[in-house]
């Protein structure tokens, strides 16, 4: 049972990837995005309690990545497809694939590196690009403006399908990306934190598209933080002949 809770998991999230074109493909994109995002929730809760149970396997890693090459590759391109990018046939279609071959060749990436020690991003506590999930949130930008707005300018598809692609080099670049065991806002401001958390929380549940809209913008001003932050990290730590900075194990989430 222990190895069987995680690996359920990750089949739901698969499931609820799967659903999102489901309701593509009837027009209710609005689901059909929400559906993605619950499939992000729980890719992220199936490492954890894979670690909870000490059910960590290969398998499950497996399994894991395949799913996220569904629910956040083949899922987005085909949802971002079906609302603008048909309307652009050759120009959209290849830009779909794009986002989604690049989503699959990073999952690969990592599954290639999983028994790999000399890794100098993971190693400072960062991740190698924008994780999948993420990648897939950030694919939506576009849809949660034509959502929250109602102005047609953001579905113009020449401009999306440049923004898929955009997006997808994001993914397998090898640009260095905050990790959350980076995120450790100072003691003073921690209780800050804390109420800023509980008000995006409700403003999820009151506007939650111009939510996700600023929450995606904050994740974008934080990919040249990540850089910085790395670069400053790589200054104080020598490459070779060092102990290397310690940090906690990624889970397969966080893909």
């Amino acid at each position: 049972m222990r190895a069987i809770v995680p690996n359920a998991i990750t089949a739901a999230a698969l499931c609820a990837g799967l659903t999102g074109i489901r309701f593509a493909i009837a027009d209710d994109f609005e689901k059909a995005v929400q559906a993605v995002i619950l499939a992000g929730l729980l890719d992220g809760i199936d490492g954890r309690a894979a670690r909870l149970l000490n059910a960590q396997t290969r398998f499950g890693a497996e399994l894991d990545s395949l799913a996220d090459s569904i629910s956040f590759g083949v899922a987005p391109a085909l949802i971002v497809y079906l609302w603008t990018l048909h309307e652009a046939p050759s120009m959209g279609w290849i830009a779909a694939l794009a986002f989604a071959i690049c989503c699959v060749l990073r999952l690969a990436r990592f599954n290639a590196r999983l028994d790999m020690l000399d890794q100098p991003h993971k190693q400072a506590g960062f991740l190698t690009g924008v994780p999948a999930p993420l990648g897939a949130g950030l694919a939506f930008l576009p849809l949660y403006l034509w959502i929250a707005s109602g102005f047609e300018e953001f579905a113009n598809p020449v401009l999306v399908s440049v923004w898929m692609v955009l997006v997808g080099f994001l993914m397998i670049s090898s640009i260095p990306t905050l990790a959350w065991s980076r995120l450790r806002p100072p003691s003073h401001l921690r209780l800050g934190v804390i109420a800023l958390v509980g008000l995006t929380m409700a403003a999820l549940l009151t506007e939650p598209w111009f939510t996700l809209v600023a929450v995606t913008i904050v994740y974008l001003v934080l990919i040249p933080v990540g850089v910085i932050t790395y670069a400053k990290v790589r200054r104080h730590t020598p490459i070779q002949g060092a102990d290397p900075i310690v940090s906690p194990p990624i889970e397969p989430g966080a893909f």
